[in-house]
């Protein structure tokens, strides 16, 4: 492909900038294979996280030419011949050092969460299960956490102080991956609602367009936990019914 500029953040939460790399690239590398070029002949201290380079450990999530992207899964020649090309850190997570940002704040939420409570087996210590029940579950257990949606979900990015009562898309997606399974017993409704502040997502569709997994965020996790909200707790029959009852 020949030689390719690289406009590289480089900086620490004090401040920083991009700095232009000028590399030769390969036929059939990818960003991060850019990336570890100038790591090892350019700028030996460049930070930037990374595991399996094969799209399922989500660690090297960046902005690539300002889109949230995964480094290892963005093949260089998607980009112009000529044309420089932007690599940035995350946006909406604090930044540690050049591309690495410090995530944590995603490893507290995940602690809030119940966890899976199977019912009781059936007779014969087994469990029947349908087999769309099954299938429904599989595409959120795909989520290889590289935290892209919760980049571009602009009730956090654009929001910081909302981290504390809004627990993001990803975590929308193991929510309902819990509430739907036909086995678990745990009512997270009223978490749902409250400490994950589901009514604060306005479904714009942004955590679905980046998901390397094509998870459908939106459709598939977030509008079903909504409607269930919605018939919990402002279902006016519901109301009624439990007003007269007292349950």
């Amino acid at each position: 492909m020949g030689e390719v500029t690289l406009s590289i953040f480089r900086g620490d939460s004090s401040g920083g900038d991009f700095v232009e790399y000028k590399v030769e690239v390969e036929e059939g590398q990818v960003v991060l294979d850019v990336v570890h070029t100038i790591q090892a002949t350019q700028a030996n201290d460049l930070a930037v996280r990374w595991n399996c380079k094969a799209g399922k450990c989500g660690s090297c999530s960046a902005e690539v030419n300002g889109h949230p992207r995964l480094l290892c899964m963005t093949r260089m020649n998607l980009f112009p011949e000529g044309e420089p090309i932007s690599v940035a850190p995350i946006k909406t997570f604090p930044l540690v050092k050049d591309l690495v940002t410090d995530v944590s704040f995603n490893y507290e939420v995940a602690k809030e969460i119940p966890a899976f409570k199977a019912r009781d087996p059936e007779s014969g210590g087994g469990y029947r299960l349908q087999q769309m029940d099954v299938e429904r579950g599989q595409e959120f257990r795909k989520c290889i956490e590289c935290f892209l949606c919760q980049d571009v979900c602009h009730v956090i990015r654009d929001h910081p102080d909302n981290k504390e009562q809004f627990y993001g898309p990803r975590f929308f997606v193991r929510l309902a991956e819990l509430e739907m399974h036909p086995l678990d017993t745990v009512d997270r409704t009223d978490l749902i609602r409250k400490a994950a502040g589901i009514g604060m997502c306005n479904i714009t569709k942004c955590c679905t367009e980046v998901c390397p997994e094509d998870i459908h965020i939106t459709d598939n996790a977030i509008i079903p936990l909504k409607e269930r909200v919605a018939d919990e707790f402002y279902d006016p029959f519901r109301w009624i019914f439990r007003k007269l009852s007292g349950k």
